[in-house]
């Protein structure tokens, strides 16, 4: 007797890819607001409220747009009278640390399968993770970054791409992000996926893959 659709079998993992900022490393832009409200006539709140994922901070992460003019932009944006490497400092100051339960979770998965990382992030804040957390940057065979590829999450096209370049059908790709409309991207390609919004997400996922 034939299968129907909902007995066929789904295609084995044979690759992980984990976003960074929520997942890998601790981020919290709190951190950002306020040290750019030490240079600006803006009360906290107004530069809470000012400051949104625009044109111009998605152009920045695809790479369209350069370092010096997105913080002039924000400059204007959020009336910041510092210097650029002022507004610079704040921008970085968004990481907070590495989230070592889940580094500890990848580094064990890794002798396992083949582990990536796909991050929407702008060149300066490339700069500043890659330094910073050299210890989460060695836990993955190839790190995607949306300004190098021209593509950021959620869009489709941009889960195509990396599963392109690892090699793989999407079904065979296990994603973890920590924003909800990056996943349902992921899932509207073929990827499974989940959302992270604590370790213990990722171990129960590794769980159910890796041999005990």
């Amino acid at each position: 007797m034939p299968m129907s659709d909902k007995e066929v079998h789904p295609s084995p993992t044979r690759a992980l890819l984990f976003d960074l900022g929520g997942v890998l490393i601790d981020i919290d832009f709190e951190r950002v607001f306020e040290a750019w409200a030490r240079h600006s006539v803006l009360r906290l709140q107004e530069i809470r409220q000012r400051f949104m994922a625009d044109t111009a901070y998605e152009r920045h992460e695809r790479g369209e747009m350069d370092g010096t003019s997105y913080l002039s932009h924000l400059r204007a944006l959020l009336e910041i009278h510092a210097p650029e490497r002022a507004v610079r400092d704040g921008w970085n100051s968004v990481f907070v640390g590495e989230i070592s339960d889940t580094v500890a979770l990848v580094r064990t998965a890794r002798q396992g399968l083949p582990c990536f990382a796909f991050t929407n992030t702008n060149r300066i804040h490339q700069q500043a993770w890659s330094a910073a957390y050299p210890d989460v940057v060695t836990l993955f065979d190839e790190i995607f970054v949306s300004s190098e590829l021209g593509l950021r999450k959620p869009e489709r096209r941009s889960f195509a791409a990396v599963a392109q370049r690892i090699g793989l059908e999407p079904a065979e790709i296990l994603f973890f992000d920590d924003m909800r409309q990056n996943v349902e991207g992921a899932r509207s390609l073929g990827m499974r996926a989940v959302q992270v919004t604590q370790p213990e997400d990722v171990r129960r996922a590794l769980d159910d893959i890796l041999p005990g």
